[in-house]
């Protein structure tokens, strides 16, 4: 196995097991035990368990367009709906998985409040790479918008809508929570918009 891919795997399988057990109960026997490799080769990589979650948050960070943005969007032309299509996907993850999904990033976050500055650095890189894709949509549409509108504060309030609902939704093991949430910011948004679409082509 090529070093790169070795490397890979031992992210890839880090990435999962961090999510199912969270970051504290996971050990390098876990991952070990799900790469099937030797101390060696994970330590020739990370020399400890929080190297290997810097370079878990790098990924995710990284693979933000190609794991998240794209498959949300779909093709999806109307720049608004593309943030109501990010959270239809994190509401399909919530349904495929009986309302026990938690944001990989957010659950983290949460877990590690007292974060070394190397792993909140690449925490808040996340969320400000998530917010950036968020604010650019509201920006592409901003002639719907009033003039005034700050899109950097309404982007970071749709990542306290989203993380919310799906906490609370995992919390009551019901989607209801989190669809209401997302009912509450459509609403804001045509509010500030007048429910405004773009011309017909």
């Amino acid at each position: 196995m090529a070093p790169s891919d070795t490397r890979s795997k031992i992210i890839e399988a880090a990435m999962e097991l961090f999510w199912l057990k969270g970051y504290g109960s996971t050990s390098i026997a876990d991952i070990l035990s799900r790469t099937q490799l030797n101390s060696g080769s994970l330590y020739h990589f990370f020399p400890g368990k929080q190297d290997v979650l810097v370079a878990v948050l790098e990924a995710y960070r990284d693979g933000i367009h190609d794991m998240l943005l794209e498959p949300a969007w779909g093709g999806e032309p109307d720049p608004v709906e593309r943030v109501f299509k990010l959270l239809a996907l994190y509401r399909g993850l919530i349904l495929q998985t009986e309302c026990s999904y938690g944001c990989p990033i957010g659950s983290l976050a949460l877990e590690l409040h007292e974060a070394d500055p190397a792993v909140r650095q690449r925490l808040a890189e996340n969320f400000q790479a998530w917010v950036a894709a968020v604010r650019a949509c509201f920006e592409a549409a901003s002639d719907r918008f009033p003039p005034d509108t700050d899109f950097q504060a309404l982007a970071e309030f749709v990542l306290t809508v989203m993380e919310g609902g799906v906490m609370q939704a995992r919390t009551h093991r019901d989607v209801g929570y989190f669809d209401r949430n997302v009912a509450q910011l459509r609403a804001h948004i045509d509010l500030l918009t007048g429910a405004k679409v773009p011309a017909a082509a």
